[in-house]
């Protein structure tokens, strides 16, 4: 049975296939990076659609024998900090939002979402490059390299943004300051 025709100005590849294979199969990973950094799983979302629709326009720029993952993140931290540096330029409230709470799940459900809740509020509060690292690092599993090629920084300074990052993590957390009333707004 010969092929369907394609469509005029529609161009069908092995690369666009591969392509296709390697988002599909990433999208995962960079809902749960973007979900890192940018807070709720609302941004995330739409942070992960921009990146999609940012990389299909952009497939012609991914250069072959390069790791597909390391652009799709680069990809994802750039429009996050684009954003980021939108809103405070229109001095929009980032704070995030409080989820489902008092639900008929069992209690040690109930007290590990509150405990999630306050270590992600916690990570809120760490600046940019150090969150976005941890994420890399302890969430995504990346190794020390793999995160420094997608930060385009040296090893070295991913290593220290780590170790900041843990430090104040926890200085946060002991200090109460990952609780829901512990900001203060101005």
């Amino acid at each position: 049975m010969p092929s369907p025709p394609l469509r005029k100005g529609v161009r069908q590849s092995p690369m666009s296939d591969q392509f296709r294979d390697q988002l599909v199969a990433l999208l995962p990973r960079l809902r749960r990076f973007a979900r890192g950094i940018a807070g709720t799983a609302a941004e995330a979302d739409d942070l992960v659609q921009a990146a999609c629709e940012r990389a299909l326009a952009r497939q012609h720029q991914f250069q072959e024998g390069t790791r597909f993952d390391s652009w799709m993140y680069r990809i994802v931290q750039t429009i996050w900090i684009d954003s980021m540096r939108s809103r405070t330029t229109r001095k929009e409230d980032g704070e995030i939002d409080a989820e489902r709470f008092g639900s008929d799940e069992p209690v040690r459900h109930v007290e590990a979402r509150l405990a999630l809740e306050e270590v992600q509020r916690a990570i809120s509060r760490l600046p940019a490059e150090q969150r976005s690292v941890l994420m890399l690092v302890t969430v995504d599993g990346l190794s020390y390299k793999e995160a420094a090629e997608i930060a385009q920084v040296p090893v070295g300074t991913i290593m220290s943004r780590l170790a900041r990052a843990r430090v104040a993590l926890a200085a946060i957390l002991e200090s109460g300051g990952g609780l829901r009333g512990s900001r203060t707004d101005a």
